[in-house]
């Protein structure tokens, strides 16, 4: 597991500072990556990710691959985001769970964003909020471990 993860995440991020991407356009990118790829409407995210790579100018591979890699906790965190934004705006709890939210596209995609539009409005603010505390925290978290093997690579470099 530790091979694969070296081999499929460290490596490629470590290969990235090596090209001249500063430490801090690296946890950039990746804070990004996490905050978008968890955003509560499915299918958006790499466009959304995409955006803003350019408009930031961040490592756009990077940033994707973050990006994909969230996927998984996105799904996990779809239907809590939409019930805690019914909660935040006292709007009624939402009978719904993820399977059910995948029946309703494959049925008809404009009339699940007519049915679930409102609570996706809410859970988005539930998700900027926690992106406002969570993005800073990913990126001042990572900047030092980056800076630090952006050191090593360049001593054994050397």
């Amino acid at each position: 597991m530790a091979g694969v993860l070296q081999r499929r995440v460290s490596t490629p991020i470590l290969d990235l500072l090596r090209q001249g991407v500063t430490p801090e356009k690296v946890a950039a990118a990746i804070a990004v990556g996490v905050i978008v790829g968890v955003f509560p409407v499915i299918g958006a995210t790499t466009l959304l990710c995409g955006l803003l790579a350019v408009g930031l100018g961040l490592n756009l591979p990077l940033i994707q691959l973050v990006n994909y890699l969230m996927y998984p906790l996105q799904l996990i965190l779809l239907i809590p985001m939409l019930q805690w934004g019914q909660r935040l705006f006292g709007a009624p709890a939402l009978p719904i769970t993820l399977p059910k939210v995948f029946q309703m596209i494959q049925a008809s995609v404009w009339n699940t964003i007519a049915t679930l539009g409102g609570a996706t409005a809410r859970g988005i603010v539930v998700w900027l909020l926690a992106s406002c505390v969570a993005a800073p925290v990913i990126y001042f978290c990572l900047l030092p471990v980056l800076r630090a093997a952006g050191r090593m690579r360049k001593v054994t470099a050397e």
